[in-house]
């Protein structure tokens, strides 16, 4: 770590705060809610929404009017509230140390535990219809729209409890969420990591933002001290974000068991219908093929010409030249050139989404750091970003505006009940839209040192989305299936069992830093039960879907449109199927695999002819 002590203030690069950043680069969030006031007052006016959700208790099974009344009722609660959050959080994610934010996402949350309290009547009470009586009444037209609503609901009955469980289930819901809350508050407002100087002599703070471009850099020690500077930030809190890791898991035990599940793992699976053995599948299949990444961890050892590599070398480019600068609306015209394969309408949409606010681009203080898609039924899909102005920023843009692509599909072709699309195939348009920036940039791109570069890239990627994003899932597989065998959940055990996975998943060509040990620590989404595995199930997906594209023909666009608009009116594995793709076969890992494997040999063939 680099001590701050001799570094005058004026010399070290700091980020804008959110005042100075310029209005054509932030989202249109005004567009939620025009004003601070004009949120408090939609938030008043929602006070009463509870009780007169309560209110429809006893009545559900009278008849379907009294039903079709309830269902349209609920909707419109919930597209209230939906609203309320987008704006809440939008605004607090736009700078995590404004207290006024922090407390507008605290009053949203709060109204969704009433709200989900006064609903507690609603599933035990459906239930409680003679099924024949209600299929009957399914038939009726103001009702046929919820027939998928209610064959889920039934293939729930199991899992779901009585009354009065499941109004203590919805009140325990915000206390449940404290463990993701108080981490995302921690790792967003209150850390802070010291500086290191770049390859160019500037002193630079470690931000979320510009972490991974600063292991970029081609200065070895420049990527050593900020990857030591980074980890020994975590390290100095490992006791407390080891006690925020271990509550999480907890609570995805308590909603498993409260449920009358035999484990997290299947709660969560589950809930989007998946089989445990796609999971599994996944953990073995990639298990299988890491000869595979450690070859290509062997040429890029070579490449860089080290003797031994480190886990600090792994994101720096292989090409002998850095890549260039580029500008965001530069970056906007070559993803919309390489998005053309989807047509017309999907070019003319993404090309609205960059002209009318939904983009937040520039990183500045306090901001919520990465990258995400969010929106709701009737709004814009927003996309944040933290801008960094070189090539991994535009296949992230890519990435998230696939993301806003499939929800602008699904909320403009299905109903609300099922305007949103599952989280299993969330990742998969985000990922065919990197798929066909690559494309596009090796098909146009002659010069070696340009190609080296946008191959490493797509290796990169598939390394972090699939081999990653794996050990990940098996991380978490690990840790939630000790804690359910009564295993404590201690910092040790914790680092114990990371710094091992990334011994098995690297291979003999690295040298396995024991810094890694904390980064289980920085991981947000393990505040999000069992969600990773979905990258590398939609790197898989994409990988198929994005060759059908490009040389299938109109009627394979044209499944992948439908797919997009699906939304979740069937089940994320019918949806793909659909569109030409079997997530219960393994070959479709071994098919994305061959990819991996087509792209080593091109990257070794570049590789020689640079030398």
């Amino acid at each position: 770590m680099t001590s701050n002590t001799n570094i005058e203030p004026s010399e070290v690069k700091r980020l804008p705060s959110r005042s100075e950043v310029p209005a054509e680069l932030k989202w249109d969030v005004a567009s939620v809610f025009a004003s601070d006031a004009d949120w408090e007052q939609a938030f008043g006016q929602a006070g009463s929404l509870p009780a007169a959700a309560a209110a429809f208790a006893g009545s559900l099974g009278e008849s379907p009017e009294r039903l079709t009344e309830y269902l349209h009722f609920k909707e419109d609660m919930l597209q209230k509230l939906d609203k309320l959050f987008l704006y809440a959080q939008m605004r607090r994610d736009e700078d995590n140390g404004n207290h006024i934010y922090q407390g507008l996402v605290d009053k949203a949350q709060n109204l969704a535990v009433q709200i989900s309290a006064a609903l507690a009547f609603e599933e035990p009470e459906l239930l409680a219809i003679d099924e024949q009586r209600l299929r009957e009444w399914l038939q009726q037209p103001q009702l046929a729209v919820y027939q998928r609503f209610f064959d889920e609901l039934l293939r729930q009955k199991p899992h779901i409890r009585n009354k009065e469980e499941e109004e203590l289930l919805a009140l325990a819901g915000e206390v449940c969420s404290a463990p993701r809350s108080i981490f995302g508050m921690f790792n967003n407002a209150d850390l802070h990591f010291p500086t290191v100087q770049d390859e160019n002599g500037a002193w630079v703070e470690i931000t979320h933002g510009n972490y991974t471009h600063l292991m970029e850099s081609p200065s070895r020690e420049t990527r050593q001290k900020t990857f030591a500077g980074l980890y020994a930030t975590y390290a100095d809190w490992r006791n407390s974000l080891a006690a925020m890791l271990a509550a999480n898991v907890k609570k995805d035990i308590f909603a498993a068991r409260a449920r009358r599940f035999d484990s997290a793992l299947q709660a969560a699976l589950f809930a989007e219908d998946i089989p445990a053995a796609v999971y599994d599948n996944l953990i073995d299949g990639v298990r299988r093929h890491l000869p595979l990444f450690y070859r290509y961890l062997e040429l890029r050892r070579q490449a860089l010409g080290v003797e031994k590599l480190h886990l600090y070398d792994i994101y720096t480019p292989l090409a002998q030249e850095r890549p260039r600068e580029i500008s965001y609306p530069e970056a906007t015209e070559i993803v919309l050139q390489a998005l053309r394969p989807l047509g017309e309408d999907y070019v003319n949409t993404a090309r609205q989404a960059f002209s009318d606010g939904w983009v937040d681009v520039a990183e500045n203080k306090g901001k919520t750091s990465g990258a995400y898609s969010s929106g709701v039924w009737g709004s814009k899909p927003f996309i944040l970003l933290n801008w960094q102005g070189n090539l991994n920023s535009v296949f992230t843009l890519a990435h998230e505006l696939g993301h806003s692509m499939h929800s602008w599909y699904s909320h403009k072709n299905q109903p609300y009940v099922y305007g949103d699309y599952e989280i299993f195939v969330a990742e998969v348009a985000s990922t065919v839209n990197e798929n066909l920036l690559l494309r596009y940039l090796l098909n146009k791109e002659d010069d070696p040192a340009q190609r080296l570069l946008l191959v490493n890239h797509y290796l990169d990627d598939f390394r972090g989305t699939v081999f990653r994003q794996t050990m990940f899932a098996e991380f978490e597989k690990m840790i939630h299936a000790a804690a359910e065998a009564g295993e404590a959940l201690s910092c040790k055990y914790f680092q114990d069992a990371y710094y091992q996975l990334n011994l098995d998943y690297f291979g003999p060509a690295m040298e396995v830093d024991r810094e890694i040990d904390m980064e289980w620590a920085r991981i947000p989404h393990f505040y999000r039960a069992f969600y990773v595995y979905k990258y590398a199930t939609g790197m898989s997906a994409a990988c198929a879907l994005a060759q059908g594209i490009l040389s299938g023909g109109p009627q394979r666009v044209q499944a992948y449109i439908d797919f997009l608009s699906g939304g979740s009116s069937q089940s994320p594995l019918q949806l793909l199927r659909g569109a030409g793709v079997d997530m219960e076969s393994p070959q479709t890992l071994t098919n994305a695999m061959q990819v991996f494997a087509d792209m080593l040999d091109e990257l070794e063939q570049l590789l020689a002819a640079a030398h």
